[in-house]
């Protein structure tokens, strides 16, 4: 099989024309003899290069509005011919058909289209049929020619056909792109397709992504892992600008999202902030300015917050960043970063900056997926929340006003916190978090604790968990641990309700003198 292969002849129709022109004058400059369709072909005319239509090549004209242009044996054999193939050189020969050795080619914007949310007839209108049909016999032939589908490959590949030609290892990489990028198309096609008509569970569902980075490992050493990007614009980890410090790895990208996610939650409430721990929140608090804020949710858990991940509602202020600056953080992110801000974090190298200059919507749909042995399951992201009119009160005792505030915010908490979740919080702050433990008793000790040994620490007269109140991201299958939670000095409680024993739950809250309300929705987070 021959190795390096000279570029003679090359078809170039891309709807993104970024590099075009300089790619295209580089290819005439070699002797490469240029095909091409459209717009694509009038933009390099006029650059005042030498280019044939692809019409004049099939002897067809561009018909049905573009539809029908590059699907003729003269294309696609150019394309598919096997050089080597006595027989098809034959066939080449006798029906006039030019090898083609350069495939040059971006689809139509569906993506963009979709996400601009454009109607299903425009959406269909940019669904491209000769694009994918022409990338795919390219690169099936790839021991013969090239094929590129991405601006970032013209580069690399100008250089091969200045040098004498693209070798095989050079054409199998652009091949696997180019199947790659078919794939993804596909998938985008069929994941809007299947929303458009309601088909919520598809009988074949694909997803694909775009390297993002490639990373040092995974969760561990072991572990070879990868960052990959969806498309999507939702501001979060995968949007932001870095602004400083070293590269992000899988943890501080898992960590990050988390913290993101959680901070979003309170768009328009006022300075908020959220110091994430393991993809757990150990601190969450508002306050009078975004330095309160961290204030409050850094005394939360001090000993768990080394070493965290840092989200905020607003823009990083230059109070705030000296206050962060006096411990040991992985990741700040935040909508936006005064220029004092920065200049503080500059002195901390390895101290990552991310900005995303919104939050996200957490209300909006999509998609979440986890991979098992054997397939996936796929689920709608919670975007569940309730409203104060949702809320149904249980107990003879109501909660007073502070205290409904603090459940709501409480509640908000423990959507975020890994099951089985216990959220204790007063003033608008987190004061403990029991996550992640089989038992709900276990969570709401551990809470407990967790506030009892950051009252020692920060020099408070008591507990505060003592006036504080509980949101539990599940029902109380027994009154044990809410009883926990009352004897650690809480004095109202959120629950989705809906246990077989609510009604023992219900009286143990009585007798205890809690106030108790039911949201009706639960938050499990595994």
């Amino acid at each position: 099989m021959t190795d390096r292969l000279p570029v003679r002849r090359a078809l170039l129709s891309v709807s993104d024309k970024t590099g075009l022109l300089d790619f295209a004058q580089g290819l005439a400059a070699a002797g490469v003899e240029l095909l091409s369709t459209g717009g694509t072909a009038r933009a390099i005319r006029e650059a005042g290069l030498p280019v044939r239509d692809v019409a004049e090549v099939t002897g067809f004209p561009e018909m049905m509005d573009g539809r029908v242009k590059t699907l003729h044996p003269a294309v696609h054999g150019g394309l598919l011919a096997l050089r080597d193939d006595a027989g098809h050189v034959a066939a080449m020969q006798e029906h006039g058909i030019g090898a083609i050795d350069l495939l040059v080619v971006n689809l139509y914007p569906f993506e963009e289209t979709v996400a601009k949310g454009a109607g299903y007839d425009e959406c269909v209108e940019n669904i491209d049929i000769g694009g994918p049909a022409m990338i795919r016999a390219a690169a099936k032939n790839h021991a013969f020619v090239a094929t590129v589908v991405d601006v970032e490959d013209y580069d690399d590949v100008l250089e091969a056909v200045q040098a004498g030609g693209t070798d095989m290892q050079q054409r199998q990489r652009l091949a696997q792109i180019a199947y790659a990028r078919t794939g993804a198309y596909d998938a985008a096609v069929s994941t809007w397709m299947a929303g458009a008509i309601g088909q919520a569970t598809p009988r074949r569902r694909a997803f694909a992504g775009t390297l993002a980075q490639g990373l040092r490992y995974g969760e561990n050493p072991h572990q070879g892992a990868a960052f990959y990007t969806d498309g999507s614009a939702r501001p979060g980890v995968a949007t932001a600008v870095q602004h400083q410090g070293k590269e992000l790895s899988y943890n501080n990208i898992n960590d990050t999202d988390a913290a993101f996610e959680l901070i979003s939650e309170f768009a328009g409430q006022g300075p908020a902030c959220a110091i994430i721990k393991h993809a757990n929140p150990c601190g969450v608090a508002t306050g009078a300015s975004l330095g309160e804020a961290y204030a409050r949710a850094f005394d939360c858990d001090r000993t768990s917050a080394f070493g965290g991940i840092i989200a905020l509602n607003q823009p990083l202020d230059e109070e705030t960043a000296r206050a962060i600056t006096g411990i040991l953080t992985e990741v700040v992110i935040a909508p936006g970063a005064s220029d004092a801000a920065k200049e503080i974090f500059a002195a901390k190298k390895n101290l990552r900056l991310l900005t995303t200059e919104a939050l996200a919507d957490p209300r909006a749909k999509g998609a979440a997926f986890k991979q098992v042995a054997g397939g996936f399951l796929l689920q709608d992201r919670d975007a569940g929340s309730v409203a104060a009119a949702d809320l149904k009160v249980v107990t003879k005792r109501a909660p007073t006003e502070q205290e409904m505030t603090d459940l709501r915010f409480a509640w908000t908490v423990a959507k975020h916190v890994k099951s089985n979740a216990i959220v204790y919080a007063k003033g608008g702050a987190t004061v403990g978090v029991g996550a992640g433990q089989m038992s709900r008793v276990d969570s709401s000790t551990i809470a407990a604790l967790k506030a009892a040994r950051m009252a020692q620490e920060i020099g408070l007269a008591e507990t505060p968990a003592k006036g504080s109140v509980v949101a539990s991201d599940a029902f109380f299958p027994f009154p044990d641990g809410l009883l926990a939670a009352a004897e650690a000095g809480a004095t109202a409680v959120i629950q989705p309700g809906g246990s077989m024993r609510d009604d023992q739950v219900i009286a143990a809250a009585d007798e205890a003198g809690l106030a108790m309300v039911f949201t009706g929705m639960r938050h499990f987070r595994h």
